[in-house]
């Protein structure tokens, strides 16, 4: 019997990093199983959840308190898709974030892949407490986005 192995678009060129997660979904039937819609579904605007989108305007009100600035339009856009997985990628100068974002058809799992990689104190300082809510958001993500891809059948 052969190993099984785990690759990810998000390690790609990655030497270390001071965060990571891997957090699994049951694909549902009928589902896509085209990566780029699952993340784009995923990090959409419209489908978070609304205890997410709050978060993200506590991060945008508190971020300027450690001299970071806005994220950027388009910070959770896919970079690009290699096989059954995409990417998506924001570098600044506190902290780089890469999540892949991959659809086992044959198994039925969706895959959320997150490495994070501090650049200077004031990523790590900003990432840290995120770092304790981050598996619940990319959960709660992905539960909304399997009840509206669902829908979408």
């Amino acid at each position: 019997m052969t190993p099984p192995t785990f690759r990810s678009l998000a390690f790609e060129d990655v030497g270390r990093f001071d965060y990571g997660d891997v957090i699994l979904a049951s694909k549902p039937p009928r589902t896509t199983d085209d990566p780029r819609i699952w993340a784009e579904t995923l990090f959409s605007p419209r489908t978070a959840p609304l205890w997410v989108k709050a978060a993200m305007g506590v991060r945008i009100a508190l971020a300027p308190l450690l001299g970071l600035e806005g994220a950027p339009k388009g910070v959770f856009d896919v970079r690009r898709v290699e096989g059954d997985e995409a990417l998506i990628e924001y570098v600044d100068a506190h902290l780089t974030f890469r999540c892949g974002v991959g659809v086992d058809a044959e198994a039925a799992v969706v895959r959320v892949t997150t490495v994070v990689t501090f650049n200077d104190w004031r990523g790590r300082v900003y990432f840290t407490p995120v770092s304790l809510a981050h598996p619940l958001v990319v959960h709660s993500m992905l539960r909304r986005a399997r009840r509206v891809l669902a829908a979408r059948g």
